[in-house]
């Protein structure tokens, strides 16, 4: 059985809190989002559980009536719970070394194993078509997975929203990238 799970970054939102709530600009990408989403029969719509993050997919989930559910699972991933000045140097340094650990945070070798774990589980689950909604730095780790040239540079060069689809056929994973925000803006 092929499944198709579809990876989406949150829509531009007003900050990095887990209450943060989507921009005016936000709002209407998600709108956008559910209009490219409209002719792909969906199954199962799966949130981490930020402000941002369900905003972005709500309207899919009004137009379709699946109920989002919540995984914490998805949660962007906490490079430290100390302020750091010099976080996107800091944030390189874990592309490199999957090991690498900030006080008080998460290895990307931890937070990866934590969303492909909930990706296993929908492969394997009755579901052919899940959106699955999380986070640029999350969602680059689980591509990463998939592709390990999916680096530092790919994980900069994310928008918000950003979809891409894991394609599982035969215990074979594809990956495509679907969206880029400048597509929508012109």
């Amino acid at each position: 059985m092929r499944k198709r799970l579809y990876i989406v970054r949150h829509c531009e939102a007003q900050g990095q809190l887990p209450e943060s709530h989507l921009t005016e600009k936000g709002l209407m990408q998600a709108k956008y989002l559910s209009r490219f989403f409209s002719n792909t029969k969906i199954d199962r719509i799966i949130s981490s559980p930020f402000s941002r993050a369900i905003q972005s997919v709500e309207p899919i989930s009004e137009k379709t009536n699946i109920k989002i559910e919540i995984d914490k699972r998805l949660s962007e991933r906490t490079l430290s719970t100390k302020d750091l000045p010099d976080w996107l140097e800091k944030l390189k340094a874990t592309f490199n070394d999957m090991e690498l650990k900030f006080q008080g945070g998460e290895s990307s070798k931890e937070a990866m194993n934590r969303i492909v774990r909930v990706v296993d589980e929908v492969f394997i689950s009755e579901s052919e078509n899940t959106i699955i909604v999380t986070h640029g730095n999350l969602m680059s780790l689980l591509l990463m997975n998939y592709d390990n040239s999916f680096d530092f540079d790919c994980w900069k060069n994310l928008s918000n929203p950003d979809v891409f689809v894991l394609c599982y056929t035969n215990n074979e994973v594809n990956m495509e990238r679907l969206w880029q925000e400048e597509l929508i803006e012109k």
